[in-house]
């Protein structure tokens, strides 16, 4: 009944799709695997994209080939670019999305992708001889070959569903859970864990007092996510913000002996950095309010997602607290929140390819990494997928490193330092994150992508039109002089100073009073430089205002790319060692780090440790 496929993918969420898809647009034959062909890159749960850091990491999955950026310009029905009062390396697009437009688009980007073969099953075992997977089986009693295999099983590992004192098997409403697997491989000596996530309540819209919230809108001239030429955003929906209050807290404290969080039912980690609403109030305790996001979930339907309400509080305190809030005076209640506690497999058991250190051609991706987030899902899925077909194809290994991507520092935290609770990633967590920016992705990473045959000629022929646009804006704004009286009256304006003789345009932008918007004004108002190119402008403005740091951050990347040039055989031998600390050797022992760069962010190895292993090394 089945071939042998080069590539299996278990789970189609957002890890699975993007693996499938990045693996047969290289050229495996490829078979994803589901629970449910009903609910294929299912948002889970927030109905949006993008955000701080994870804007950028959407960015990067797009110059590099993937899907997620362009799926989300197709089903977006809000687009805004986060801090944009801050500096350019912090700016971060996010948008609202139509869930079910989301998911049919994926599943139409699927079923036209040659290459891809589809069955509805669960699988419960990895086919594994001679230390390497070569298929899988199924609940159903089908095995089936294949010469890698990917895992994104998301939340369903044994997943458990809790509602109050109510506990049921289930990786997602309505969903059962996925068993066997974990003891599997926990049979082959891999470690697992147990990790906690949560979802709000959904509510009927037309039951909620927008008169009375603080309406958000999108951005004025929206943006999009993809360097493709996806059609930005003619009309937008608003969200709308509204807050809790002693009332409501008293409400929800009410329930806290049944919660399954205080109680200890639950013993898994959850995400430090998306709380529930009563780890917020109990842990917030002087905080008399906490900031409702009130989002529509697309652009049909009336129902609601109640952002910063996540709960797994028993179904009537979260209906008699919801009702306590501004706005929800009267609020219908879809379906409640609830809290999902799942497997998840230590990261560090990991090579920064994402195959696994036990199996050869085994590859884990997505929540059962420990992360959090569609968009950390999705980057890990393409990668994993990346190079399941480049093991199967014998080509080289594809790594991203942190100078070069979000992508990178994401997996390199993980396979280096592990985590202990579902990772986010933030910009804090990028040392270069100047270079790392959401405007220039395409940059960074485009060409990579096109040489492993997974970004198109269309995609290299407009970073190369980019490419020569900015060069030659910024040749022009070099040589172009402008007159005092010819601007000085916009300067003053501006608040900066007025010119006494003729200055360049460049020197002219590099005044702090001088943002990207005043940037595109100035260059109408004084020159006929070619400035159609809205992106042209955009990194030319930051080549020139952000010199100094971009060329400090570009020496300190240098010099870590050096240390990350400096491989350790896989097979290396630590206890030949004897100058290694206890600590560092195990821990090197256990992790086996690809590079010295990479042993450096161990958590235990020492410096003294670096020392001893760039001396054995000859360095």
């Amino acid at each position: 009944m089945f071939a042998t496929y080069d590539v299996i993918i278990v789970g189609a969420g957002h890890a699975g799709c993007e693996a499938a898809t990045a693996a047969a647009n290289m050229g495996s034959k490829v078979l994803l695997i589901t629970m449910n062909m009903q609910t294929i890159a299912q948002m889970s749960c927030n109905p949006a994209m993008g955000g701080v850091a994870k804007g950028q990491i959407v960015r990067e999955i797009d110059a590099l080939g993937g899907q997620s950026g362009i799926i989300s310009d197709k089903s977006m029905i809000q687009f805004r670019m986060l801090n944009r009062s801050k500096g350019p390396a912090m700016w971060s697009p996010r948008c609202q999305s139509d869930r079910m437009v989301f998911a049919q688009e994926w599943r139409n980007t699927l079923e036209q992708t040659p290459n891809i073969d589809f069955w509805q099953d669960t699988v419960s075992e990895v086919i594994v001889k001679d230390g390497r997977a070569y298929g899988v089986k199924t609940s159903m009693g089908m095995e089936i070959s294949a010469k890698a295999v990917v895992l994104t099983n998301g939340t369903f590992l044994n997943g458990k569903i809790f509602i109050g004192e109510k506990v049921f098997g289930g990786g997602r409403t309505a969903e059962r859970a996925a068993t066997g697997l974990t003891q599997q491989l926990i049979s082959l000596g891999f470690e697992s864990g147990r990790m906690k996530t949560g979802t709000p309540p959904r509510i009927d819209g037309r039951s909620l007092n927008y008169a009375v919230m603080e309406e958000q809108p999108g951005d004025e001239n929206p943006g999009k996510f993809s360097y493709l030429d996806t059609r930005p955003l003619d009309k937008q929906r608003s969200c709308w913000i509204t807050y809790t209050s002693e009332d409501v807290h008293e409400v929800l404290r009410e329930g806290f002996e049944k919660s399954p969080m205080f109680t200890g039912r639950i013993k898994g980690l959850g995400p430090r950095y998306c709380p529930s609403i009563e780890d917020k109030i109990n842990r917030f305790a002087d905080k008399d309010r906490h900031q409702i996001f009130v989002e529509p979930e697309g652009w049909e339907t009336v129902e609601v997602y109640v952002n910063g309400f996540s709960t797994s509080l028993p179904e009537d305190v979260q209906y008699k607290a919801l009702t306590k809030i501004r706005g929800f005076e009267n609020a219908k209640m879809f379906r409640p929140g609830y809290a999902v506690e799942y497997d998840f497999f230590p990261p560090t058991q990991l090579k920064l390819t994402l195959e696994t250190q036990l199996v050869g051609n085994l590859f884990f991706a997505g929540q059962i990494n420990g992360t959090t987030g569609y968009e950390e899902a999705a980057s890990q899925g393409l990668i994993a997928g990346i190079n399941a077909h480049n093991n199967v194809h014998e080509k080289e290994e594809f790594i991203i490193k942190r100078s070069e991507g979000y992508i990178g520092v994401l997996i390199d935290d993980l396979t280096t330092k592990g985590t202990e609770e579902p990772y986010r990633m933030f910009t804090s967590r990028a040392e270069y994150r100047t270079l790392l920016r959401q405007d220039n992705a395409d940059i960074r990473l485009t060409e990579r992508g096109y040489k492993i045959g997974l970004a198109t000629e269309e995609r290299m022929a407009k970073l190369q039109q980019k490419k020569e646009d900015t060069a030659r804006l910024l040749q022009g704004l070099k040589e172009t002089k402008v007159k005092p009286e010819d601007i000085n009256s916009w300067l003053e304006e501006k608040g900066s100073t007025p010119l006494r003789e003729k200055s360049t345009l460049l020197s002219l932008l590099k005044r702090p009073e001088i943002g990207l918007d005043e940037a595109q004004t100035l260059l109408r108002l004084t020159s006929d430089l070619p400035i159609q190119h809205t992106e042209a402008i955009e990194q030319a403005v930051i080549e020139i205002k952000y010199e100094d740091y971009l060329n400090r951050e570009r020496i300190n990347a240098d010099k870590l790319s050096r240390w990350e040039g400096l491989e350790i055989h896989p097979s290396f031998d630590y206890d030949r060692l004897k100058a290694l600390s206890h600590e560092g050797r195990e821990k090197l022992k256990r992790q086996r780090p690809g590079t010295i760069g990479q042993a450096t962010r161990i958590s235990g190895v020492s410096p003294s440790d670096i020392s001893v292993l760039l001396v054995y090394l000859g360095r």
